[in-house]
């Protein structure tokens, strides 16, 4: 049987050193994608979102050191609509989230591109991005 996976990725963890404000904040943010907590270990102070299956892991370093944010690397999640960017980024500024590039087309990457960009409570960068099928064709 040669079943394809639903996601290239697997899961994608960040670290945080305040658990109940990473977790309040990830719950307000993440609802407007429509990703829900799928896993909490509260003992190992770890939670999991997804739409089906744990995509997104926030929990405490497990070595016990302070997390730390890596450059050039961000989290992306994928959007529905150009809208459903935009209430991304109002709910993740609105939680206390810092800008980090606001809503709007980003014609660098492809004109199929719609993102917002911001840093959690952490400094972790995230983004929700929408990407419009209709204008992208791959490349050969």
């Amino acid at each position: 049987m040669n079943e394809q996976a639903p996601s290239a990725i697997a899961h994608v963890s960040v670290g945080t050193a305040n658990y109940s404000e990473a977790i309040a904040f990830y719950d307000q943010v993440l609802a407007t994608l429509g990703i829900q907590r799928i896993i909490e270990e509260s003992e190992a102070k770890a939670c999991a979102y997804g739409h089906q299956f744990p995509e997104f892991w926030v929990q405490r370093p497990y070595d016990g050191k302070p997390p730390s944010v890596g450059n050039g690397y961000h989290v992306a999640f994928l959007a529905a609509s150009k809208e459903a960017v935009d209430n991304f980024y109002q709910a993740a500024i609105a939680a206390g989230a810092t800008d980090d590039g606001e809503p709007g087309p980003r014609p660098e990457y492809t004109d199929a591109y719609y993102g917002c960009f911001c840093r959690d409570l952490d400094g972790h960068k995230i983004e929700a991005m929408f990407w419009d099928y209709s204008k992208f064709s791959p490349s050969a």
